[in-house]
């Protein structure tokens, strides 16, 4: 593993480092991968990157590893392929050293379980735990002035278990890939009767010693659809009550037309297309990630739902055109959802063991964490940060260190496969190559319009 730490001399805080990535999901593993692949070819280049993890350890949405859930992406998209077919770190490669080569070709699938999926990237982040600082979470970001130009940013961390322990670390560059964060319906908060779906086999499994009456399910998108099918077939004698205000789960469209909006070259074609252009393609296709199921799923659903009402005991329901405006505890344990019929507007109560917020994520913003950086940050017409082809966030000249984003952050920029794993092998080769391009030698700003690697020393 050839990612290495700073060595140069430092007055105070360590060495400096090339590069701090704050969070280590699959985006930022993906960019340790390409650095490590850049400094392996070319050791008298080579990048000094270091990564801060809030979580003890490597994890990927693992509250939703369902048994038997798959990826709705293609294995031949993972960390490494897009960009070098023949890394060591593709997920072949995986199977190979697992020794399932043979056993996954003859499935005669390009989607594995998401719990196999989630075993390669631990198989990857294995590669990668000296440079990485696990239980830490970035609290700060300073910048480091020199005749009123910030050169490096100082990133300041604590440990999480022990915020006592701080740390700072000094960099010329940071990658924010911190993830997203889940979305509450207004008027309703996380609490141990109601839980965001990330957190299902967590919180359910902490129920399994009890009697329990009913699940409420809010959401009409895949992580909602999964949600129900798990708590039902978990639980054979709970009611589980699927909530939203669409009539029906809607399909997601996988054809392959549709699936190119997926493609490394839609980048381009969506960062250069005019802001009109932008919004209508997001509308278009959002209908191939947002708010929709996988058909299999879709039907499999409606013939449990059917099968039972020919039973005569209904344990899934479906009650559509409804939302849920609040959640109550209740006395004992458990939860009360008000939910509201959008087609009557009359609202009834469902008492609960627990209700799963399927209500997806939202992009956390990271000028938060930018601090005073933040507002040497150049913003469009609508207040949302200019951010280059490159991924680099466009700044005033009084900024030379690099300030990189990876996720939600970028999707009015670089689209919807922002949030999604279909670009991370090309998008992190990007970004390398981004680096390599003379930001790491001698900083620059990133002014609007110039070109991706184009520096713009301008103090004052």
């Amino acid at each position: 593993m050839s990612v290495r730490r700073g060595d140069t001399a430092h007055t105070g805080c360590g060495p400096i480092e090339d590069l701090v990535g704050i969070g280590f999901g699959p985006a930022n593993l993906a960019l340790a991968i390409a650095i490590d692949e850049h400094n392996r070819r070319n050791p008298g280049s080579a990048i000094r990157a270091g990564f801060l993890e809030r979580q003890q350890r490597f994890g990927w949405h693992q509250g939703m590893l369902i048994e038997g859930a798959t990826m709705q992406v293609s294995f031949l998209k993972d960390l490494v392929t897009m960009r070098d077919p023949g890394s060591r770190f593709s997920f072949l490669h995986y199977l190979q050293e697992r020794g399932r080569l043979a056993d996954f070709i003859n499935q005669k699938t390009f989607f594995p379980t998401r719990v196999e999926f989630h075993d390669y990237f631990e198989w990857c982040a294995g590669e990668f735990t000296s440079v990485v600082d696990y239980g830490r979470a970035a609290v700060a970001l300073q910048p480091v002035r020199n005749d009123g130009v910030t050169d490096h940013v100082d990133v300041v961390s604590r440990g999480v278990q022990d915020p006592a322990d701080e740390s700072v670390r000094r960099t010329r560059n940071i990658v924010l890939g911190t993830g997203l964060t889940p979305r509450v319906p207004e008027g309703v908060s996380l609490g141990p009767h109601v839980w965001h779906n990330r957190d299902l086999l967590f919180r359910s499994a902490e129920l399994t010693d009890r009697p329990h009456r009913r699940f409420v399910v809010v959401g009409a998108g895949q992580s909602a659809a999964e949600s129900a099918e798990y708590l039902h077939r978990t639980f054979p004698d709970v009611e589980v009550c699927a909530v939203f205000s669409r009539y029906g789960y809607s399909p997601a469209d996988d054809s392959p037309f549709a699936n190119r909006i997926f493609d490394p070259a839609a980048v381009d074609h969506f960062y250069d297309a005019p802001e009109d252009v932008k919004q209508a393609l997001l509308d278009y296709h959002g209908n191939t990630n947002y708010s929709v199921v996988d058909g299999e799923l879709i039907e499999q659903l409606y013939r449990t739902a059917y099968q039972e009402k020919v039973q005569g005991r209904e344990r899934l329901r479906i009650l559509n055109t409804s939302r849920l405006t609040a959640v109550e505890d209740v006395p004992g344990g458990g939860a009360r959802a008000v939910i509201r019929s959008l087609a009557s507007g009359e609202d009834f109560t469902l008492d609960c063991d627990a209700v799963v917020l399927a209500t997806g994520y939202r992009p956390a913003d990271p000028r938060q964490l930018l601090g005073e950086l933040a507002e040497e940050c150049l913003t469009d017409e609508q207040g949302r940060l200019r951010i280059d082809r490159d991924h680099r966030v466009m700044t005033t000249g009084r900024i030379r260190a690099g300030i990189y984003l990876q996720g939600g952050s970028t999707e009015h920029t670089h689209g919807i496969t922002s949030t999604l794993l279909s670009t991370l092998a090309v998008r992190s080769g990007e970004i390398c190559g981004s680096l390599l391009r003379g930001v790491l030698a001698d900083g620059g700003s990133r002014e609007a319009g110039a070109p991706a690697g184009e520096l713009v020393a301008q103090a004052g």
